[in-house]
């Protein structure tokens, strides 16, 4: 059980919008962001900062960075939502979601574009910033735009992973679960 109960219908019409705008047809709300509804304040924060539009990144690459992210900081919640929507589409196959979680930044099943974005996301993950071998691998690849939005996805599921696991969030039923 999770340690903030989760907002139930109906919501406010400004959080209910929203929910509508990210929600496929058919299915609940994700717990966590019936759970951040309880504060509309810090719901509202969440959504406008929420990196869920199409930006500079490919949708691939975006998952890379938020799947990796997740799984390096134990939010299975996350993952296993992302994984579960995304993986398939974006092209993850059993290997690369089993290297997502457990595998080197350089594991031979990534591309070395992709190998780039991993080593970036250990580095903000273990470092807290981005180690000089590792900012030729990702410039080499990356222009400015996609550098900052890859280290802004970081630290956006950074805070959604603290969010998660803080409030001890239960698995979504449908939710992939790590390797």
């Amino acid at each position: 059980m999770a340690r903030v109960p989760a907002a139930d219908a109906p919501y406010e019409p400004a959080i209910a919008e929203a929910l509508a705008r990210v929600t496929p047809p058919g299915v609940e709300p994700l717990l966590l962001f019936r759970t951040m509804a309880r504060s509309p304040r810090v719901f509202s924060k969440m959504f406008a900062g929420g990196l869920l539009d199409k930006g500079p990144l490919s949708l691939r690459q975006r998952e890379l960075v938020i799947d990796r992210t997740t799984a390096r900081l134990g939010c299975e919640y996350e993952w296993g939502v992302h994984t579960t929507f995304f993986a398939e589409r974006v092209g993850f196959g059993p290997e690369q979601v089993e290297a997502i979680v457990n595998g080197p930044s350089d594991a031979a099943c990534w591309e070395p574009a992709e190998q780039a974005l991993l080593a970036l996301v250990d580095d903000l993950v273990d470092h807290h910033t981005i180690n000089d071998a590792t900012w030729p691998r990702i410039r080499a690849h990356y222009d400015d735009a996609q550098i900052l939005e890859a280290i802004a996805l970081v630290g956006y599921y950074h805070t959604i992973s603290f969010l998660c696991r803080g409030l001890e969030l239960p698995l979504e039923s449908y939710g992939a679960r790590f390797p």
